[in-house]
Protein backbone atom coordinates (compact mmCIF):
# COMPACT_ATOMS: atom_id res chain seq x y z
CA UNK A 1 0.00 0.00 0.00
CA UNK A 2 2.94 2.53 0.56
CA UNK A 3 3.30 4.78 -1.89
CA UNK A 4 -0.22 4.86 -3.56
CA UNK A 5 -1.80 8.00 -4.18
CA UNK A 6 -4.76 9.36 -4.75
CA UNK A 7 -6.55 10.10 -8.30
CA UNK A 8 -7.44 13.38 -7.07
CA UNK A 9 -4.61 14.57 -5.45
CA UNK A 10 -1.72 13.66 -7.49
CA UNK A 11 1.67 13.96 -5.04
CA UNK A 12 -0.37 13.36 -1.68
CA UNK A 13 -0.10 9.70 0.01
CA UNK A 14 -3.15 7.22 -0.33
CA UNK A 15 -3.68 7.35 3.47
CA UNK A 16 -6.52 5.20 4.81
CA UNK A 17 -9.81 6.76 4.77
CA UNK A 18 -11.43 6.08 8.32
CA UNK A 19 -9.99 4.49 11.38
CA UNK A 20 -10.91 1.11 10.46
CA UNK A 21 -7.24 -0.61 10.13
CA UNK A 22 -8.54 -3.35 7.97
CA UNK A 23 -10.17 -1.06 5.43
CA UNK A 24 -9.61 -2.21 2.11
CA UNK A 25 -7.81 -0.52 -1.06
CA UNK A 26 -8.79 -1.82 -4.52
CA UNK A 27 -5.48 0.61 -6.23
CA UNK A 28 -6.08 2.07 -9.29
CA UNK A 29 -5.77 0.46 -12.53
CA UNK A 30 -2.71 1.94 -14.59
CA UNK A 31 -2.44 3.59 -17.67
CA UNK A 32 -1.37 7.21 -18.66
CA UNK A 33 -2.50 10.28 -16.28
CA UNK A 34 -4.21 12.09 -18.40
CA UNK A 35 -5.84 12.01 -22.03
CA UNK A 36 -4.58 14.48 -24.60
CA UNK A 37 -6.35 17.37 -25.70
CA UNK A 38 -8.05 17.82 -28.21
CA UNK A 39 -7.95 13.82 -29.16
CA UNK A 40 -9.58 13.24 -26.51
CA UNK A 41 -12.77 10.62 -25.80
CA UNK A 42 -16.04 12.00 -25.52
CA UNK A 43 -18.11 11.10 -22.96
CA UNK A 44 -21.79 11.21 -22.14
CA UNK A 45 -22.81 11.06 -18.39
CA UNK A 46 -26.65 10.77 -17.92
CA UNK A 47 -28.21 11.50 -14.83
CA UNK A 48 -26.67 14.06 -11.99
CA UNK A 49 -27.15 12.59 -8.74
CA UNK A 50 -24.10 10.57 -6.87
CA UNK A 51 -23.51 8.08 -9.82
CA UNK A 52 -23.43 10.75 -12.33
CA UNK A 53 -21.33 13.13 -10.67
CA UNK A 54 -18.63 10.43 -9.45
CA UNK A 55 -18.42 9.25 -12.62
CA UNK A 56 -18.22 12.55 -14.55
CA UNK A 57 -15.57 13.87 -11.82
CA UNK A 58 -13.38 10.25 -12.44
CA UNK A 59 -13.39 10.69 -15.58
CA UNK A 60 -12.96 14.52 -16.35
CA UNK A 61 -9.87 14.52 -13.65
CA UNK A 62 -8.55 12.18 -16.37
CA UNK A 63 -8.73 14.69 -19.38
CA UNK A 64 -11.96 12.96 -20.73
CA UNK A 65 -14.00 15.10 -22.35
CA UNK A 66 -17.40 14.79 -20.64
CA UNK A 67 -21.19 15.89 -20.83
CA UNK A 68 -22.93 15.79 -18.17
CA UNK A 69 -27.02 15.62 -18.59
CA UNK A 70 -29.63 16.06 -15.68
CA UNK A 71 -33.44 16.15 -16.19
CA UNK A 72 -33.90 18.28 -13.46
CA UNK A 73 -32.81 21.82 -12.94
CA UNK A 74 -30.97 20.86 -9.77
CA UNK A 75 -27.66 18.29 -9.47
CA UNK A 76 -28.12 15.79 -6.65
CA UNK A 77 -30.77 13.57 -7.77
CA UNK A 78 -32.37 12.09 -4.75
CA UNK A 79 -29.89 14.79 -2.52
CA UNK A 80 -31.06 17.54 -5.05
CA UNK A 81 -32.60 21.20 -2.95
CA UNK A 82 -34.62 23.70 -4.91
CA UNK A 83 -35.34 27.20 -3.20
CA UNK A 84 -38.99 27.72 -2.36
CA UNK A 85 -40.78 31.16 -1.11
CA UNK A 86 -42.60 30.56 2.45
CA UNK A 87 -45.55 32.13 4.05
CA UNK A 88 -43.15 34.76 5.98
CA UNK A 89 -41.06 36.05 2.49
CA UNK A 90 -38.25 33.87 2.89
CA UNK A 91 -36.92 32.05 0.83
CA UNK A 92 -35.24 28.56 1.94
CA UNK A 93 -33.98 25.06 0.08
CA UNK A 94 -36.38 22.50 0.10
CA UNK A 95 -35.02 18.70 -0.52
CA UNK A 96 -36.37 14.99 0.07
CA UNK A 97 -35.35 15.09 3.17
CA UNK A 98 -32.75 13.46 5.70
CA UNK A 99 -29.69 11.89 4.99
CA UNK A 100 -26.79 10.75 6.84
CA UNK A 101 -23.07 10.82 5.83
CA UNK A 102 -21.94 7.94 7.59
CA UNK A 103 -17.90 7.01 8.61
CA UNK A 104 -17.43 3.83 6.10
CA UNK A 105 -18.50 5.73 3.24
CA UNK A 106 -15.12 5.54 1.77
CA UNK A 107 -15.90 6.76 -1.98
CA UNK A 108 -18.81 8.95 -1.19
CA UNK A 109 -16.47 10.93 1.37
CA UNK A 110 -13.62 11.18 -1.12
CA UNK A 111 -15.98 12.67 -4.05
CA UNK A 112 -16.52 15.37 -1.65
CA UNK A 113 -13.05 15.60 -0.78
CA UNK A 114 -12.71 17.41 -4.02
CA UNK A 115 -13.79 20.43 -3.09
CA UNK A 116 -13.69 20.05 0.70
CA UNK A 117 -10.48 18.39 1.26
CA UNK A 118 -11.10 18.42 5.45
CA UNK A 119 -14.86 17.45 4.80
CA UNK A 120 -15.64 20.95 6.53
CA UNK A 121 -18.74 21.44 5.12
CA UNK A 122 -19.87 18.02 6.84
CA UNK A 123 -20.86 18.14 10.99
CA UNK A 124 -21.17 14.90 13.36
CA UNK A 125 -24.21 14.22 15.11
CA UNK A 126 -23.88 13.01 18.97
CA UNK A 127 -25.94 9.80 18.46
CA UNK A 128 -28.43 8.00 16.47
CA UNK A 129 -31.10 7.18 18.74
CA UNK A 130 -34.02 5.04 18.36
CA UNK A 131 -37.58 5.24 20.28
CA UNK A 132 -40.40 2.77 20.19
CA UNK A 133 -44.00 4.33 20.63
CA UNK A 134 -43.68 2.36 23.62
CA UNK A 135 -41.31 4.56 25.58
CA UNK A 136 -38.18 2.21 25.07
CA UNK A 137 -35.19 4.28 23.40
CA UNK A 138 -32.13 2.95 22.19
CA UNK A 139 -28.98 4.41 21.23
CA UNK A 140 -25.32 3.85 19.58
CA UNK A 141 -23.59 6.68 21.56
CA UNK A 142 -22.29 4.82 23.86
CA UNK A 143 -21.89 1.59 21.87
CA UNK A 144 -18.10 0.38 20.73
CA UNK A 145 -17.45 1.11 17.24
CA UNK A 146 -15.56 -2.34 17.14
CA UNK A 147 -16.53 -5.07 16.20
CA UNK A 148 -17.42 -7.78 17.64
CA UNK A 149 -17.80 -5.82 20.79
CA UNK A 150 -20.06 -3.16 18.33
CA UNK A 151 -22.67 -6.05 18.42
CA UNK A 152 -22.45 -7.45 22.11
CA UNK A 153 -22.08 -3.34 23.16
CA UNK A 154 -25.51 -2.66 21.44
CA UNK A 155 -27.20 -6.20 23.37
CA UNK A 156 -26.03 -5.48 26.62
CA UNK A 157 -26.44 -1.61 26.46
CA UNK A 158 -29.79 -1.90 24.72
CA UNK A 159 -33.23 -2.04 27.14
CA UNK A 160 -34.81 -4.22 23.86
CA UNK A 161 -32.48 -7.29 24.95
CA UNK A 162 -33.75 -9.15 27.95
CA UNK A 163 -32.25 -12.14 29.56
CA UNK A 164 -35.81 -14.31 28.29
CA UNK A 165 -35.31 -12.82 24.95
CA UNK A 166 -31.99 -13.97 24.57
CA UNK A 167 -33.09 -17.37 25.87
CA UNK A 168 -35.46 -17.87 23.21
CA UNK A 169 -33.20 -17.22 20.35
CA UNK A 170 -32.07 -19.25 17.56
CA UNK A 171 -28.00 -18.48 16.96
CA UNK A 172 -27.87 -20.90 14.31
CA UNK A 173 -29.99 -19.16 12.19
CA UNK A 174 -27.94 -16.22 12.75
CA UNK A 175 -24.79 -17.45 11.87
CA UNK A 176 -25.12 -16.09 8.09
CA UNK A 177 -24.65 -12.92 9.75
CA UNK A 178 -20.94 -13.50 11.20
CA UNK A 179 -19.34 -13.85 7.36
CA UNK A 180 -20.93 -11.50 5.06
CA UNK A 181 -19.40 -11.69 1.71
CA UNK A 182 -20.66 -10.46 -1.44
CA UNK A 183 -21.50 -11.76 -3.63
CA UNK A 184 -21.82 -15.20 -1.60
CA UNK A 185 -24.58 -13.57 0.57
CA UNK A 186 -26.91 -13.21 -2.68
CA UNK A 187 -26.52 -16.70 -2.91
CA UNK A 188 -27.60 -17.35 0.78
CA UNK A 189 -30.28 -15.51 1.57
CA UNK A 190 -31.57 -13.19 -1.45
CA UNK A 191 -34.85 -16.37 -2.00
CA UNK A 192 -35.38 -14.87 1.53
CA UNK A 193 -36.91 -11.51 3.10
CA UNK A 194 -35.95 -9.85 5.60
CA UNK A 195 -38.80 -10.76 7.25
CA UNK A 196 -38.46 -14.42 7.42
CA UNK A 197 -34.62 -14.27 8.31
CA UNK A 198 -35.54 -12.01 11.42
CA UNK A 199 -38.11 -14.52 12.08
CA UNK A 200 -36.25 -17.30 11.97
CA UNK A 201 -33.64 -16.10 14.16
CA UNK A 202 -36.53 -15.21 16.56
CA UNK A 203 -35.05 -11.39 17.59
CA UNK A 204 -37.60 -10.08 20.49
CA UNK A 205 -40.06 -8.20 18.34
CA UNK A 206 -38.73 -5.15 20.13
CA UNK A 207 -35.32 -5.24 19.22
CA UNK A 208 -35.94 -6.28 15.57
CA UNK A 209 -38.07 -3.69 15.20
CA UNK A 210 -35.22 -0.86 16.79
CA UNK A 211 -32.18 -2.67 15.91
CA UNK A 212 -32.79 -4.10 12.15
CA UNK A 213 -35.33 -2.82 10.81
CA UNK A 214 -34.07 0.29 10.57
CA UNK A 215 -31.59 -1.00 8.40
CA UNK A 216 -34.89 -2.47 6.15
CA UNK A 217 -36.70 1.09 6.10
CA UNK A 218 -33.57 2.92 4.62
CA UNK A 219 -34.33 0.71 1.58
CA UNK A 220 -37.83 2.69 2.19
CA UNK A 221 -39.17 -1.10 1.93
CA UNK A 222 -41.32 -3.07 3.81
CA UNK A 223 -39.23 -5.93 4.90
CA UNK A 224 -41.46 -8.51 4.21
CA UNK A 225 -40.43 -7.32 0.14
CA UNK A 226 -36.41 -7.10 1.10
CA UNK A 227 -34.23 -8.91 0.37
CA UNK A 228 -32.45 -10.34 3.55
CA UNK A 229 -28.86 -10.70 1.55
CA UNK A 230 -29.61 -6.48 1.84
CA UNK A 231 -29.88 -6.42 5.29
CA UNK A 232 -27.65 -8.66 6.10
CA UNK A 233 -24.72 -7.13 4.01
CA UNK A 234 -25.74 -3.79 6.40
CA UNK A 235 -25.28 -5.58 9.20
CA UNK A 236 -22.09 -6.22 8.06
CA UNK A 237 -21.42 -2.58 7.03
CA UNK A 238 -22.33 -1.22 10.38
CA UNK A 239 -21.88 -3.89 12.97
CA UNK A 240 -19.58 -6.52 12.27
CA UNK A 241 -17.42 -5.99 9.01
CA UNK A 242 -16.30 -1.92 9.90
CA UNK A 243 -14.89 -0.37 12.69
CA UNK A 244 -16.50 2.90 11.96
CA UNK A 245 -19.78 2.60 13.77
CA UNK A 246 -22.61 3.91 13.20
CA UNK A 247 -22.25 7.31 13.69
CA UNK A 248 -22.59 9.80 11.17
CA UNK A 249 -22.15 13.18 9.40
CA UNK A 250 -24.53 15.47 8.14
CA UNK A 251 -24.13 18.48 5.87
CA UNK A 252 -23.84 22.01 7.53
CA UNK A 253 -25.37 23.54 4.86
CA UNK A 254 -28.35 22.57 2.30
CA UNK A 255 -27.18 19.76 -0.13
CA UNK A 256 -26.44 22.07 -3.37
CA UNK A 257 -24.56 25.46 -0.93
CA UNK A 258 -22.67 22.38 0.63
CA UNK A 259 -22.11 19.60 -1.88
CA UNK A 260 -22.64 19.72 -5.10
CA UNK A 261 -22.61 23.68 -6.30
CA UNK A 262 -19.03 23.23 -5.60
CA UNK A 263 -18.79 19.98 -7.25
CA UNK A 264 -20.64 21.27 -10.61
CA UNK A 265 -18.15 24.24 -10.38
CA UNK A 266 -15.22 21.91 -10.50
CA UNK A 267 -16.29 20.05 -13.21
CA UNK A 268 -17.13 23.48 -15.47
CA UNK A 269 -12.90 23.97 -14.55
CA UNK A 270 -12.38 20.46 -15.73
CA UNK A 271 -13.75 21.34 -18.84
CA UNK A 272 -17.05 18.90 -18.20
CA UNK A 273 -20.18 20.50 -20.11
CA UNK A 274 -22.99 20.26 -17.27
CA UNK A 275 -26.62 20.13 -18.61
CA UNK A 276 -29.25 20.71 -16.15
CA UNK A 277 -32.82 20.95 -17.38
CA UNK A 278 -32.17 18.33 -20.05
CA UNK A 279 -33.55 15.21 -20.30
CA UNK A 280 -31.77 12.19 -22.48
CA UNK A 281 -34.36 11.23 -25.43
CA UNK A 282 -32.38 8.25 -26.80
CA UNK A 283 -28.89 6.92 -26.93
CA UNK A 284 -28.16 4.73 -30.38
CA UNK A 285 -25.07 2.64 -31.08
CA UNK A 286 -23.62 3.69 -33.84
CA UNK A 287 -22.37 0.57 -36.29
CA UNK A 288 -18.98 1.69 -36.93
CA UNK A 289 -18.39 2.36 -32.91
CA UNK A 290 -19.50 4.85 -30.32
CA UNK A 291 -22.82 6.70 -29.78
CA UNK A 292 -25.55 9.15 -31.11
CA UNK A 293 -27.47 10.83 -27.80
CA UNK A 294 -30.14 13.02 -27.81
CA UNK A 295 -31.32 15.81 -25.83
CA UNK A 296 -33.13 18.52 -26.53
CA UNK A 297 -33.92 17.78 -29.93
CA UNK A 298 -30.08 17.59 -30.87
CA UNK A 299 -27.79 14.29 -31.34
CA UNK A 300 -24.51 14.26 -30.76
CA UNK A 301 -21.82 11.61 -31.00
CA UNK A 302 -19.70 9.78 -27.73
CA UNK A 303 -17.35 7.31 -27.60
CA UNK A 304 -18.82 6.56 -24.78
CA UNK A 305 -21.80 6.78 -22.41
CA UNK A 306 -22.72 6.30 -18.64
CA UNK A 307 -26.24 5.31 -17.59
CA UNK A 308 -26.34 6.74 -14.18
CA UNK A 309 -30.24 6.75 -13.45
CA UNK A 310 -32.74 5.54 -11.12
CA UNK A 311 -34.68 2.64 -11.79
CA UNK A 312 -37.61 4.36 -13.67
CA UNK A 313 -35.27 6.72 -15.49
CA UNK A 314 -33.24 3.92 -16.76
CA UNK A 315 -36.27 1.47 -17.74
CA UNK A 316 -37.84 4.44 -19.85
CA UNK A 317 -34.50 5.41 -21.89
CA UNK A 318 -33.05 1.93 -22.70
CA UNK A 319 -37.07 1.42 -24.02
CA UNK A 320 -36.44 4.91 -26.22
CA UNK A 321 -33.92 3.65 -27.38
CA UNK A 322 -33.98 0.42 -29.68
CA UNK A 323 -31.22 -1.73 -29.80
CA UNK A 324 -29.25 -0.57 -27.06
CA UNK A 325 -28.17 -3.62 -24.92
CA UNK A 326 -29.27 -6.85 -26.07
CA UNK A 327 -32.35 -8.47 -25.29
CA UNK A 328 -31.51 -10.56 -22.39
CA UNK A 329 -30.31 -7.09 -21.03
CA UNK A 330 -33.18 -4.75 -22.03
CA UNK A 331 -35.29 -7.67 -20.43
CA UNK A 332 -33.71 -7.43 -17.33
CA UNK A 333 -33.88 -3.91 -16.95
CA UNK A 334 -37.28 -3.70 -17.57
CA UNK A 335 -38.21 -6.26 -14.32
CA UNK A 336 -36.63 -3.33 -12.01
CA UNK A 337 -38.55 -2.61 -9.47
CA UNK A 338 -39.11 0.61 -7.55
CA UNK A 339 -39.99 0.79 -4.06
CA UNK A 340 -43.09 2.03 -2.25
CA UNK A 341 -44.04 5.66 -2.22
CA UNK A 342 -42.15 7.62 0.84
CA UNK A 343 -43.13 11.22 2.45
CA UNK A 344 -41.32 13.65 3.54
CA UNK A 345 -42.78 16.75 5.53
CA UNK A 346 -40.46 19.54 6.77
CA UNK A 347 -42.69 21.61 8.71
CA UNK A 348 -41.11 25.63 9.95
CA UNK A 349 -42.81 26.21 13.58
CA UNK A 350 -43.08 29.42 15.68
CA UNK A 351 -41.70 27.97 18.72
CA UNK A 352 -38.45 26.22 19.15
CA UNK A 353 -38.00 22.55 20.15
CA UNK A 354 -36.85 21.43 23.48
CA UNK A 355 -33.39 22.16 23.43
CA UNK A 356 -32.37 18.43 24.38
CA UNK A 357 -33.56 16.70 21.28
CA UNK A 358 -31.66 14.95 19.12
CA UNK A 359 -30.62 16.11 15.87
CA UNK A 360 -31.94 12.79 14.56
CA UNK A 361 -34.29 10.06 15.58
CA UNK A 362 -35.48 6.73 14.45
CA UNK A 363 -38.95 5.90 15.53
CA UNK A 364 -40.96 2.53 15.11
CA UNK A 365 -44.39 2.07 16.44
CA UNK A 366 -45.24 5.46 15.47
CA UNK A 367 -47.66 4.78 12.74
CA UNK A 368 -46.29 5.91 9.56
CA UNK A 369 -43.45 7.68 11.24
CA UNK A 370 -40.04 6.32 10.77
CA UNK A 371 -38.13 9.59 12.01
CA UNK A 372 -37.49 12.83 13.13
CA UNK A 373 -35.11 15.63 12.25
CA UNK A 374 -34.66 18.95 14.03
CA UNK A 375 -32.99 20.97 11.09
CA UNK A 376 -32.32 23.96 13.20
CA UNK A 377 -30.15 22.07 15.33
CA UNK A 378 -27.58 21.04 12.82
CA UNK A 379 -28.15 22.90 9.49
CA UNK A 380 -27.23 26.57 9.04
CA UNK A 381 -29.97 27.54 6.95
CA UNK A 382 -33.19 26.21 9.23
CA UNK A 383 -30.89 27.35 12.32
CA UNK A 384 -30.98 31.09 11.18
CA UNK A 385 -34.01 31.22 9.88
CA UNK A 386 -35.08 29.61 13.63
CA UNK A 387 -32.72 32.35 15.50
CA UNK A 388 -34.48 35.31 13.34
CA UNK A 389 -38.01 33.83 14.02
CA UNK A 390 -37.78 32.18 17.35
CA UNK A 391 -38.63 29.02 16.07
CA UNK A 392 -37.58 25.59 14.53
CA UNK A 393 -37.65 23.62 11.51
CA UNK A 394 -38.46 20.01 11.91
CA UNK A 395 -38.59 16.95 9.16
CA UNK A 396 -40.75 13.97 9.63
CA UNK A 397 -39.70 11.03 7.00
CA UNK A 398 -42.51 7.86 6.19
CA UNK A 399 -41.24 5.67 4.16
CA UNK A 400 -43.15 2.17 2.25
CA UNK A 401 -46.71 3.33 2.41
CA UNK A 402 -49.15 1.42 0.45
CA UNK A 403 -49.93 2.66 -3.34
CA UNK A 404 -53.51 3.84 -1.76
CA UNK A 405 -52.32 5.98 0.76
CA UNK A 406 -54.34 8.99 1.30
CA UNK A 407 -52.16 12.08 1.56
CA UNK A 408 -53.96 14.81 3.44
CA UNK A 409 -54.54 12.41 6.15
CA UNK A 410 -51.27 10.50 6.22
CA UNK A 411 -49.49 14.19 6.47
CA UNK A 412 -51.64 14.79 9.19
CA UNK A 413 -51.04 11.89 11.03
CA UNK A 414 -47.17 12.52 11.28
CA UNK A 415 -47.99 15.71 12.27
CA UNK A 416 -49.85 14.09 15.51
CA UNK A 417 -46.92 11.71 15.91
CA UNK A 418 -44.54 14.52 16.12
CA UNK A 419 -46.64 16.22 18.90
CA UNK A 420 -46.76 12.19 20.79
CA UNK A 421 -42.62 12.37 20.56
CA UNK A 422 -42.42 16.33 21.26
CA UNK A 423 -45.13 17.40 23.50
CA UNK A 424 -43.80 21.26 22.99
CA UNK A 425 -44.72 21.22 19.15
CA UNK A 426 -48.39 20.78 19.93
CA UNK A 427 -48.65 24.03 21.18
CA UNK A 428 -46.49 25.48 18.13
CA UNK A 429 -48.28 27.52 15.04
CA UNK A 430 -46.71 25.88 11.70
CA UNK A 431 -45.80 28.90 9.74
CA UNK A 432 -45.17 26.69 6.69
CA UNK A 433 -44.85 23.33 5.32
CA UNK A 434 -43.88 21.58 2.20
CA UNK A 435 -44.79 17.80 1.28
CA UNK A 436 -42.72 15.65 -0.70
CA UNK A 437 -44.11 12.41 -1.88
CA UNK A 438 -41.64 10.47 -4.09
CA UNK A 439 -41.23 6.59 -5.39
CA UNK A 440 -38.45 6.31 -7.63
CA UNK A 441 -35.96 4.57 -5.06
CA UNK A 442 -35.02 1.06 -6.27
CA UNK A 443 -36.41 -1.91 -4.15
CA UNK A 444 -33.94 -4.66 -4.04
CA UNK A 445 -36.53 -7.54 -3.89
CA UNK A 446 -36.71 -10.86 -2.92
CA UNK A 447 -35.06 -12.94 -5.45
CA UNK A 448 -34.05 -9.96 -7.73
CA UNK A 449 -30.48 -9.54 -7.19
CA UNK A 450 -30.07 -11.27 -10.48
CA UNK A 451 -32.04 -8.82 -12.59
CA UNK A 452 -29.85 -5.69 -11.16
CA UNK A 453 -27.71 -4.42 -13.94
CA UNK A 454 -23.80 -4.69 -13.37
CA UNK A 455 -21.55 -2.14 -14.49
CA UNK A 456 -20.29 -3.23 -17.76
CA UNK A 457 -22.28 -4.63 -20.55
CA UNK A 458 -22.41 -6.28 -23.47
CA UNK A 459 -22.06 -3.48 -25.81
CA UNK A 460 -18.45 -1.82 -25.44
CA UNK A 461 -18.67 1.96 -24.22
CA UNK A 462 -21.86 1.38 -22.11
CA UNK A 463 -21.55 1.67 -18.45
CA UNK A 464 -24.32 1.65 -15.94
CA UNK A 465 -23.80 3.57 -12.43
CA UNK A 466 -26.33 3.91 -9.44
CA UNK A 467 -27.43 2.33 -6.27
CA UNK A 468 -29.65 -0.01 -8.32
CA UNK A 469 -26.05 -1.65 -9.63
CA UNK A 470 -24.23 -4.89 -8.69
CA UNK A 471 -20.88 -3.77 -7.73
CA UNK A 472 -19.74 -7.51 -5.99
CA UNK A 473 -18.07 -4.86 -3.32
CA UNK A 474 -19.71 -4.64 0.62
CA UNK A 475 -21.32 -1.32 -0.17
CA UNK A 476 -24.87 -0.11 0.30
CA UNK A 477 -27.11 2.84 -0.54
CA UNK A 478 -25.45 6.39 -1.13
CA UNK A 479 -21.39 4.80 -1.20
CA UNK A 480 -23.19 2.29 -3.36
CA UNK A 481 -23.86 4.90 -5.66
CA UNK A 482 -20.74 6.91 -5.45
CA UNK A 483 -18.74 3.53 -5.85
CA UNK A 484 -20.54 2.24 -8.73
CA UNK A 485 -20.05 5.80 -10.64
CA UNK A 486 -16.36 5.45 -9.89
CA UNK A 487 -16.24 2.17 -10.96
CA UNK A 488 -17.92 2.82 -14.41
CA UNK A 489 -15.24 5.64 -14.99
CA UNK A 490 -12.53 2.79 -14.21
CA UNK A 491 -13.74 0.59 -16.75
CA UNK A 492 -13.92 3.34 -19.43
CA UNK A 493 -10.88 4.80 -18.43
CA UNK A 494 -9.05 1.17 -18.86
CA UNK A 495 -10.68 1.13 -22.60
CA UNK A 496 -8.36 4.31 -23.27
CA UNK A 497 -5.60 3.28 -21.28
CA UNK A 498 -6.08 6.01 -18.97
CA UNK A 499 -5.73 5.51 -15.05
CA UNK A 500 -8.30 4.31 -13.04
CA UNK A 501 -9.09 5.68 -9.35
CA UNK A 502 -8.24 4.03 -5.72
CA UNK A 503 -11.87 2.99 -4.40
CA UNK A 504 -11.91 1.70 -0.43
CA UNK A 505 -14.32 -0.28 1.31
CA UNK A 506 -14.99 -1.77 4.37
CA UNK A 507 -13.78 -5.57 4.54
CA UNK A 508 -14.95 -7.76 2.00
CA UNK A 509 -15.70 -10.83 4.76
CA UNK A 510 -16.32 -11.04 8.57
CA UNK A 511 -13.01 -10.05 10.55
CA UNK A 512 -12.55 -12.73 12.79
CA UNK A 513 -11.39 -16.10 11.85
CA UNK A 514 -13.56 -18.06 14.66
CA UNK A 515 -16.76 -16.11 14.02
CA UNK A 516 -16.17 -16.74 10.11
CA UNK A 517 -15.66 -20.57 10.90
CA UNK A 518 -18.94 -20.52 12.72
CA UNK A 519 -20.80 -18.65 10.04
CA UNK A 520 -19.51 -21.64 7.57
CA UNK A 521 -21.03 -24.13 10.08
CA UNK A 522 -24.41 -22.81 9.11
CA UNK A 523 -24.22 -24.42 5.67
CA UNK A 524 -24.81 -23.13 2.02
CA UNK A 525 -28.76 -22.34 2.36
CA UNK A 526 -29.66 -21.95 5.33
Amino acid sequence: MTGRRPSFAPGAPATRPGRDRLARLLPAPPGADRADGAGAPRAAVVGGGIAGLAAATALAERGVRVTLYERDAQLGGRLAGWPTRLADGTTVTMSRGFHAFFRQYYNLRALLRRTDPDLSRLTGLPDYPLRHGSGRRDSFRHVPRTPPLSALGFVALSPSFRLRDLARMHPRAALPLLDVRVPEVYRRLDHVSAHDFLEAIGFPPAARHLAFEVFSRSFFADPRQLSAAEMALMFHIYFLGSAEGLLFDVPGEPFPQALWDPLAGRLRRLGAHVRTGTEVEGVRVVSSGGFRVTAAGAEEPYDAVVLALDPAGLRALVARSDGLGDDAWRERVARLRTAPPFLVSRLWLDAPVRADRPGFLGTSGHGALDNVSVLSGWEGEAARWAARTGGSVVELHAYALPGDTDRATTQKALLAELHRLYPETARARVVDARHEWRADCPLFAVGGHADRPTVGTTVPGLVVAGDTVRTGLPVALMERAATSGFLAANELLGRWGLRGHDLWTVPGRGRSGALRWAAGRSGPGR
